[in-house]
């Protein structure tokens, strides 16, 4: 059996509100000192030796999760002005091509940007922005090469395929102006915060710095609205929001607010005709009522409103056409579209058949359509692209991913169930597994959960998830509070002083999964990634004994350290989620729960820990820190390992196939805990 390593103790001590802080392993934080990086290796090297013998079984599922991808690929190709945009995939590469086509799709192809070539000698490529100007010559984009999040912006010349001189530095949101010669962009601070507007001449060097946001709990972004008569710069923290707009023919005027900032007020701004669609919780209202404002006076006084707030449906977004709008509506964890004509504000419902599912707008860039197309998945269904006519009410499937190997959805059942939390709260699982799936506690369970942001976590499809399904292994999805699948209020009901529910709901939901005979403590693996993994870490020290394996992914799990640090990305404007631990009430709720500050001497179950060294959201030293605390107190001999991706960010691995061999090994290691590692 390998040894694990050891981290050496070098104790740092702190004292916060009279409660003395020692910890031992802060140093790993240094990521420049040759003994970090020596460390970060030796934990490589130690998780590939253990799984060493899982390496022909790891080669077989990547084997087997490729042979289910088409690998030569079109994306559904839709309209923005002159031209037809889409992507492509080519076998072995990477990385999408993205493409259009000039006034027909019988055009010649035009390649925009080939991700591969950007690629070329980087082991990580992101494309953040992607915007080409009205008269559709230039493109400004923004790429990452590092994982870190910080992306330079370029601008293409796309009739000479020829990149311009134009080039900026750490940009985090673009949008063109209506002048062709002009475009706005957002840059962050030192803290990775979007803090500054700044306009740009093309071929200019000294750019217009516009406008700064100076509360550190807020980020600027900028957008152009689908009419293209108007850009908003929103300026918004976790919980409250402030929106300028600007004609975009009019790049040198005025921005101007549509409502100042008020706390515990968001709202989002879209154009169409002579008004402003408001999506706006203001006045408590926490699930969003919409509400129009004319464009000459948008103040709050003059708001009209439209569909007024409901308790028990959370208004998620509005997309504005010329001659209808769509909501995006949720109840009960389930999103469902709303389509209203205009100016007769005739409304009807799209129906969706399944018990679980996702729906998604996709790209209507067009403000002129009586076409509304949207993206549709479950467990079951692979995504499927579909254009709906709202005056009709006809749908159309334009493309369903190509599941190869002889998928039959009819081999499972997807199902919605209900667990009790302590405080009565019933909260929603997800659930899929083998049609003829006992319920007598032999099936294995991967049950994964989220819980943080007011983000819903998503029914989606996944064929490499066909490769535990194949293998007798349920999947289910714990809804737990601080997401977003029952409105607002479930998510003010995990967050700040709230928090402990998100934890005792994912356990409630473990524990009712095992009493209907779904699956057994003993062959329950629980995962989580980012605000998942900080879920998790809470989890393994409230109840080590809920489940055989766990896997996190770049978890948050050094909660009260990352906090105490306004210094790092993402700490401040995160006070509205977690709470500010230089409050005493905050600091010491927070202490009950913190993963890393919570671990203890007892057993734990077996545990998969990933991370990146160039992760700028949960940096790598927290899930470091973690296993290198937690080896030293577990009581127990179950594998304890550390797996580091010294060359992405947080996302894990850029490149499709170097994300596919991830997942195989990290399958290989919950098949294994399971004994169906074969």
């Amino acid at each position: 059996m390998p040894t694990p390593p050891v981290a050496k103790k070098i104790p740092k001590v702190d004292i916060v509100h009279g409660d003395r802080r020692q910890d031992d392993y802060a140093w790993l934080r240094h990521r420049d000192d040759p003994e970090v990086l020596a460390h970060l290796r030796a934990e490589n090297a130690y998780t590939d030796e253990m799984m060493t013998p899982t390496a022909p079984f790891q080669a077989a599922l990547y084997a087997e999760m490729l042979g289910r991808i088409k690998e030569d690929d079109t994306t559904v190709p839709y309209r923005r002005g002159n031209h037809f945009y889409y992507s492509r995939t080519e076998k072995g590469k990477q990385y999408p091509i993205l493409c259009r086509k000039h006034g027909s799709l019988e055009a010649p192809e035009e390649i925009t940007l080939d991700l591969n070539r950007l690629a070329e000698g980087h082991a990580f490529l992101a494309l953040g922005a992607y915007a080409v100007s009205d008269d559709g010559r230039r493109l400004v984009y923004t790429v990452d090469v590092t994982g870190s999040r910080e992306y330079t912006l370029y601008v293409k010349d796309l009739q000479t395929s020829a990149l311009e001189p134009d080039r900026v530095e750490r940009v985090a949101s673009v949008a063109w102006s209506a002048t062709p010669a002009t475009f706005f962009y957002v840059t962050e601070d030192h803290a990775k915060r979007p803090y500054r507007l700044w306009r740009h001449p093309l071929g200019s060097v000294a750019d217009d710095l516009l406008y700064e946001e100076t509360d550190e709990l807020f980020r600027l972004g900028v957008a152009r609205a689908r009419s293209l008569a108007y850009l908003f710069l929103y300026s918004a923290s976790h919980t409250t929001t402030e929106v300028r707009y600007l004609r975009a023919e009019d790049p040198g005027g005025v921005w101007t607010v549509v409502a100042p900032r008020e706390r515990e007020h968001e709202y989002e701004v879209d154009h169409g005709g002579d008004v402003f669609y408001v999506r706006t919780n203001g006045g408590g209202r926490r699930n969003f009522r919409l509400v129009t404002a004319p464009v000459a006076d948008p103040r709050p006084e003059r708001w009209t409103e439209l569909v007024p707030h409901r308790e028990t449906v959370m208004l998620e977004g509005v997309d504005v056409f010329t001659d209808h709008y769509v909501l995006q509506e949720r109840e009960d964890g389930l999103v469902r579209l709303r389509v209203t004509a205009l100016p007769s504000h005739v409304s009807h419902h799209v129906a969706f058949p399944e018990p679980a599912y996702e729906v998604e707008p996709e790209g209507n860039a067009e403000f002129r359509t009586r076409v509304y197309r949207f993206r549709y998945q479950s467990f079951v269904t692979p995504p499927s692209v579909f254009d709906y006519d709202t005056l009709t009410r006809e749908m159309r499937l334009l493309k369903r991913t190509e599941v190869l190997g002889g998928y039959d959805p009819t081999r499972y059942r997807s199902e919605r169930l209900h667990a009790t939390a302590a405080d009565g709260t019933r909260i929603p699982i997800s659930l899929v597994c083998a049609k003829d799936a006992p319920r007598d506690g032999t099936s294995p369970m991967v049950l994964t959960g989220y819980g943080a942001y007011g983000m819903p976590y998503p029914v989606t499809f996944s064929s490499n998830r066909l490769s535990l399904l194949e293998r007798g292994v349920a999947v289910a999805v714990a809804h737990v509070r601080g997401g977003g699948e029952l409105g607002k209020r479930w998510h003010d009901d995990g967050r700040l002083l709230r928090k402990r529910n998100t934890f005792t709901d994912f356990i409630a939901c473990a524990e009712l999964l095992v009493r209907q005979g779904s699956t057994a403590h003993d062959r329950l693996v629980i995962e989580g990634g980012s605000a998942g993994g900080l879920l998790l870490g809470a989890v393994l020290n409230m109840r080590p004994d809920l489940c055989t394996a766990a896997v996190l992914r770049v978890p948050f799990v050094d909660v009260l350290n990352t906090m105490l640090d306004p210094s790092l990305p993402l700490t401040v404007g995160e006070f509205e989620e977690w709470g500010n631990p230089k409050l005493p009430e905050h600091y010491a709720y927070m202490k009950t729960y913190c993963p890393y500050t919570n671990l203890a001497a007892r057993r734990y179950p077996a545990i998969l820990v990933r991370t990146a060294l160039n992760d700028s959201q949960v940096m790598y030293w927290e899930p470091a820190k973690w296993v290198a605390k937690l080896r030293t107190l577990k009581l127990d001999d179950r594998p304890l390992l550390l797996k580091v991706n010294l060359e992405a960010g947080h996302g894990g691995a850029s490149g499709r196939y170097d994300a596919l061999r991830e997942l195989g090994f990290d399958y290989a290691f919950i098949l294994g805990q399971v004994g169906r590692g074969s």
